[in-house]
């Protein structure tokens, strides 16, 4: 294998690819890339197992094919490091040799035909959607996911198509996001009744796709794999097995304490608040009176926050605790100038909504 890579391009595949690769697995093999070369056409592969990426890389000229399969740390570190605009990569006997104009490096590597074979596209897509509609779904829902959890679908996103819309619902159970992004094209009737939960993992991926907000995302639904297409790049994943909660029955509908707020200003004094609360207290407290809402954080050994809006509010008066860090995750996704918050009782949870597309459920903290 024989190739001439514009380095700039092969650090921008490596940058995505490397995000799949474990740190730490009993397969060293899984800790490397694949460099496959035909005569035509590049493609770099990695995977865990769980989720894969087939890369095809656009500026490479190519002088031999063959294949490489090279510790995806090292290259990436000598890729990012070098000062040349081409950089030629060969294989010879199992190791990776980089040349550039002044520098050259050997690379031990695994055997070739190890490697375990990570999908590309060659299918008829599901499901298309726009790449700048995907991304905004994926950073509206994705902070809400389970970091750690033993209930398996809480550590995805909740996949439904309803119409031309598709449906992202996340969860840790303790807060709820669920936001709507328009598809492409609707679906066939079979793809549409179709309930999946993404990986976490696989969505972070899928925010890191550089290309155009109209470049087209094609899925498309093998067993219990998800595969998504856009430009040059392939990911593959297992999707999360388990049931998702019945969230429908979670988002309150019988509120009636409604107010209208400015996103920037209740974001604003959310973060003032917060500074001076505890890892006791863990809340801010929402004070809401007529034609008036404070917010107050107490931290016993340093001092108490204070901080008084105005609004147009002629309902009954109800104070109510909130994690701040949970409401600066909503607000800081919010897209429109003003969002409606609507409460019940005190120990009922918080609901907040941005437009027809966007809404998020808060379980309220008992502040004592």
């Amino acid at each position: 294998m024989k190739l001439n890579f514009n380095r700039a391009a092969l650090a921008d595949a490596l940058g995505i690819l490397t995000s799949v690769v474990p740190s730490r697995t009993p397969k060293p093999i899984l800790r490397c890339v694949q460099i496959a070369a035909s005569e035509k056409e590049v493609h770099l592969c990695a995977t865990d197992l769980e989720v894969g990426i087939n890369y095809l890389v656009s500026e490479v000229q190519v002088e031999e094919a063959g294949e490489v399969i090279v510790p995806a740390d090292r290259l990436a570190a000598v890729v990012r490091e070098s000062v040349d605009e081409v950089l030629l990569v060969r294989a010879e006997k199992g190791t990776c040799i980089i040349e550039g104009a002044d520098s050259h490096f050997t690379i031990y590597g695994q055997e070739p035909g190890q490697y375990p074979v990570v999908p590309g596209f060659n299918v008829q897509a599901d499901v298309e959607i726009t790449l700048g509609n995907l991304q905004a779904g994926i950073q509206q829902c994705l902070f809400a996911t389970a970091k750690e959890s033993t209930r398996y679908a809480l550590n995805g996103v909740l996949w439904e198509i309803k119409g031309k819309k598709l449906s992202l619902v996340a969860t840790d159970g303790r807060r709820l996001v669920q936001c709507r992004v328009g598809l492409a094209s609707t679906p066939d009737e079979v793809v549409a009744k179709k309930k999946i939960i993404v990986p976490a993992k696989t969505m972070t991926l899928l925010d890191k796709i550089n290309g155009g907000d109209k470049d087209i995302v094609s899925v498309k639904l093998v067993d219990n794999q998800i595969l998504f297409s856009c430009i040059d790049v392939v990911i593959s994943s297992t999707l999360v097995e388990g049931n998702f909660p019945k969230y429908e029955d979670i988002i309150p509908g019988d509120y009636d304490k409604r107010l209208t707020l400015s996103t920037e200003a209740v974001l604003s004094a959310v973060r003032r608040t917060a500074l001076l609360t505890s890892e006791e207290s863990r809340g801010i407290k929402l004070s809401i009176g007529k034609n008036n809402l404070v917010f107050s954080g107490r931290a016993p050994e340093a001092g108490d926050a204070q901080v008084d809006m105005p609004i147009d509010y002629k309902g009954e008066p109800i104070e109510i605790g909130f994690n701040p860090q949970f409401l600066i995750d909503a607000l800081r996704v919010i897209k429109t100038a003003e969002f409606e918050l609507e409460l019940g009782q005190t120990d009922r949870p918080g609901l907040i909504k941005s437009g027809a597309n966007f809404l998020y459920v808060l379980m309220p903290i008992n502040l004592g």
